[in-house]
């Protein structure tokens, strides 16, 4: 069994007007330590199945399991990360980062809980904003801020929902390295530290399809909704660790992005 399997997931949402399905027959296999990104347009489902996955919506049809274990609501084991960064607005950049560090890991010490926190918050270039809250800080450190707590109490799989795509494209760009070195950084057996070896398995919603081909192992490209499910699966045949530069001027990186963009915006010709 994969690691991540989603089996036969549909929704369906009541409406005045009747039934409205969104998703359909959507089948998914996901090995540990995968980065997958999903894609498609507007309306076909993405961040329903990621609502899904994360247990924060139920599927009218068909079952997720999570190393085996079926997922029947919200969980510690996967992290979410959103577009609106989602942070409470009366605590400080520490405090958002500690509250949930405190809620994972109850049995923790105060001084190991301060310890994850001044980690992650360190790794994304916050520490010395870890003072103010959120209404003192850009949206960039706002996102750095989710993402860090995200990270800091290493869930099995992380789950981004179009996580960089209010920011300009600089900080998206500089966000997307930190979230591979964070990655990297959070393969640990030391049982000292942390309960479990860190997040290496990630699934996001994006729009972007340079952001979809740096950062992935494979693109799954929905189809137009409703009904949506899977059109394609697409491999990104390249090794990691990437360097941004050299992979767009690699052959197969416009071959990926020309592929793609005949999957979103008319029938691939050669498929």
């Amino acid at each position: 069994m994969a690691y991540l399997d989603l089996q036969n997931i549909g929704k369906v949402y009541p409406t005045k007007q009747g039934d409205f399905e969104v998703l359909r027959n959507v089948d998914l296999l996901i090995d540990r330590g995968e980065f997958v990104s999903l894609i498609g347009h507007s309306g076909c489902g993405k961040s329903t199945v990621l609502n899904i996955v994360s247990g924060l919506e139920k599927a009218t049809t068909g079952k997720v399991f999570l190393d085996g274990k079926r997922i029947t609501g919200p969980g510690p084991e996967r992290g979410v990360v959103f577009q609106n960064y989602s942070l409470l607005p009366w605590l400080t950049v520490w405090g958002n980062v500690y509250e949930v560090v405190d809620a994972v890991f109850p049995k923790r010490t105060k001084a190991e809980k301060d310890e994850i926190v001044e980690h992650f918050l360190t790794v994304v270039g916050l520490w010395k904003h870890r003072h103010k809250r959120p209404d003192e800080i850009s949206g960039g450190m706002k996102q750095r801020a989710a993402i860090a707590r995200a990270f800091a109490v290493k869930p099995q799989v992380l789950l981004l929902d179009e996580p960089f795509g209010a920011l300009d494209a600089l900080t998206r760009s500089t966000l997307q390295d930190e979230l591979v070195n964070l990655m990297k950084s959070t393969g640990t057996t030391d049982e000292r530290e942390f309960e479990h070896i860190g997040t290496d398995t990630v699934i996001m919603v994006t729009h972007d399809i340079d952001e979809a081909i740096f950062l992935s192992d494979r693109i799954v490209v929905m189809t137009n909704g409703p009904s949506a499910t899977i059109d394609t699966i697409i491999k990104v045949p390249v090794k990691r660790p990437r360097d941004r530069r050299e992979l767009i001027n690699q052959p197969v990186y416009n071959e990926l992005k020309q592929e793609l963009l005949e999957y979103l915006h008319g029938t691939p010709a050669a498929h």
